[in-house]
């Protein structure tokens, strides 16, 4: 799926991708209910990378049923919608979080702001998962 920053969607789509710091994951419940749950994102250009505590739903959720989406929050008027659709999976060969020098950078004040250092919050959100889109929607 490729993003074309030269369109006006584009560009908002690539730049909420850089600063929006929480996307809703949504992910199939074992009854195929969705599943939502905030999360905090990097996005490379390709993939999405996800940490999450381990033993959490959405983890079973995404190793019974790997199709999932990313969601944006829309505006106040609930414009400005961004949704991202594909595949997730575990990333067991992930570094941990405090090694990922562009999710520290967008997410170290946050780690502070819930109480953890890099460190702990590297080790107690050690599961990774690598979310790649195939379909984009949005206004």
């Amino acid at each position: 799926m490729h993003i074309d920053p030269a369109t006006p969607f584009g560009e908002r789509v690539a730049r909420r991708l850089r600063e929006d710091e929480i996307g809703w994951l949504t992910t199939v419940g074992p009854d195929r209910t969705p599943q939502p749950s905030p999360v905090w994102f990097l996005w490379d250009g390709a993939t999405f990378l996800i940490y999450s505590q381990p033993g959490t739903p959405k983890l079973r959720n995404v190793a019974r049923t790997p199709r999932a989406s990313l969601h944006l929050n829309s505006d106040d008027r609930g414009d400005d919608i961004i949704v991202l659709v594909g595949d997730a999976r575990f990333d067991a060969d992930q570094p941990a979080a405090d090694q990922v020098a562009a999710y520290l950078a967008k997410y170290r004040d946050g780690i502070a702001r819930i109480g953890l250092t890099p460190e702990s919050f590297a080790t107690a959100y050690r599961a990774a998962i690598r979310l790649t889109p195939t379909a984009l929607r949005g206004h």
